[in-house]
């Protein structure tokens, strides 16, 4: 029965061929609309390491002025970041099963058998459970050891497509480069990796890419090495040396840790707590106790990571997608109207209102299918336009570009839309006309 109503179907788009491209490109353009919107917000808004949701906490703790919170737009929030001394005691803490403190620094590398001119990049300046925690994949080698931290050992750690550019793609374990004009070697190579968001590290951007060269957290020190990321410092303290900055209130400095159950958070929060008090005892620390422990989904909403604007864009697709449907609802009634004669002829001939409400319903479903393949291809060369707008421009990074790739999801959303569609444009049309009476047709027949 049904490859039959699909024939009728067929038969009815070929009597219409207008109005069927119509219906099609409305319902196409609506799906489109909302499938690239929904696949852009779906990568913004979602965990990136998701399976570790319950596991890893940013740490943060209100040490800034007394007179004004960190943040006016979130006054209840702590600040984002740590000073250097506060990092330092709360990762000498044995209660998590892996700490990280890190930054964000810039440097120029060179070296490598491709010849190649000394370029700036950016880097990570971390400590050695960064690659476990965060499960960061490796092509070749590994992270350091957590003694090569605080000596600190001459070890680096780069992206695959550092590794590429130097060394044309080989394993580059054991040999030598230089960075900041200091020899290290290479102990790991990164496979791909591009969280998005960048959760670990919000301060420059929620989809900045990720660092070209990681490095052990002591370099920070011994080389001096200030952030390339976003600082804030208060008071009337005057930071004239590094030494000065080391031991300022100043904060600059990111801190995440792993804490593999629900005790091992309450010890944690109560080490927090109990630090925050010999601090507040020191004259340190004026601001109500606010020390938290916050996982990765409530860290990315905290930061505004999916903002206002993407909600009111999401809301503009689904009312577009509305519209068209209207307009298909409209045009379909009307289709379906001016060919009641031809269902009066089948009521008289026996079949049921039934039979022609699925009929109808099939022809909307066929419609549906048809405009869900076109929205499909145009959300593809939308996405894909997207992508190459971004790329025209040197100061956006990959991670922008990353947001705009069809996947999975926008297949599915897809599906799940045209049937919404044929549900919602093809119900009271289908219903209306197999409520005609069949004898008004007949008598002009």
């Amino acid at each position: 029965m049904l490859s039959y109503y699909l024939r009728l179907a067929l038969k009815s788009f070929a009597r219409t061929p207008g109005l069927t491209a119509l219906m099609v490109c409305a319902i196409g353009f609506g799906i489109a609309g909302c499938v690239m919107i929904l696949t852009v917000y779906h990568t913004e808004s979602g965990n990136p390491i998701w399976w570790k949701n319950d596991r890893l906490y940013a740490v943060t703790m209100d040490s800034y002025d007394p007179a004004q919170p960190a943040d006016k737009k979130h006054p209840s929030l702590p600040p984002a970041q740590l000073t250097y001394m506060d990092a330092s005691y709360v990762h000498s803490s044995r209660i998590p099963q892996r700490s990280v403190v890190m930054f964000k620094s810039g440097g120029v590398l060179s070296g490598g058998i491709v010849d190649r001119k000394p370029v700036p990049v950016i880097a990570r300046v971390t400590t050695s459970d960064f690659f476990a925690m965060f499960d960061v994949p490796f092509l070749y080698g590994s992270g350091w050891n957590a003694s090569a931290d605080s000596a600190p050992a001459p070890q680096i750690v780069i992206s695959r497509k550092e590794n590429t550019k130097l060394f044309g793609g080989i394993n580059s374990v054991g040999r030598t480069i230089r960075w900041n004009d200091h020899e290290f070697r290479i102990v790991g190579v990164l496979n791909s990796w591009n969280p998005l968001p960048k959760f670990y590290d919000l301060n420059n951007g929620p989809f900045d890419d990720t660092e070209d060269v990681y490095i052990p957290f002591g370099w920070a020190q011994a080389l001096q090495l200030q952030t390339a990321g976003s600082s804030s410092c208060w008071g009337a303290q005057e930071v004239k040396t590094y030494r000065d900055l080391l031991g300022s209130e100043c904060l600059w400095i990111q801190m995440w840790v792993e804490l593999p159950n629900k005790a091992a958070l309450g010890r944690m929060q109560g080490f927090l707590d109990s630090y925050w008090s010999e601090q507040h005892r020191a004259g340190r620390f004026q601001r109500p106790r606010n020390n938290r422990l916050t996982n990765v989904d409530q860290w990315l909403a905290d930061n505004d990571v999916v903002g206002d604007d993407d909600r009111v864009l999401v809301g503009l697709a689904f009312a577009f997608f509305a519209v068209c449907l209207i307009n298909s609802v409209g045009m379909l009634l009307a289709k379906f109207l001016n060919g009641a004669a031809i269902t009066g002829v089948r009521r008289a001939l026996g079949a049921s209102r039934r039979d022609v409400f699925t009929q109808h319903l099939v022809e909307v479903g066929a419609l549906s299918a048809t405009g869900a393949l076109l929205g499909l291809g145009l959300s593809y060369l939308g996405l894909w336009g997207v992508r190459e707008l971004h790329s025209l421009s040197a100061t956006i990074g990959s991670g922008v570009q990353e947001l705009a790739r069809m996947d999975g999801t926008s297949v599915i959303v897809t599906m799940l839309l045209a049937i919404v569609a044929a549900l919602a444009a093809g119900l009271y049309p289908a219903w209306r006309v197999g409520r005609l009476p069949p004898a008004v047709y007949l008598k002009s027949q």
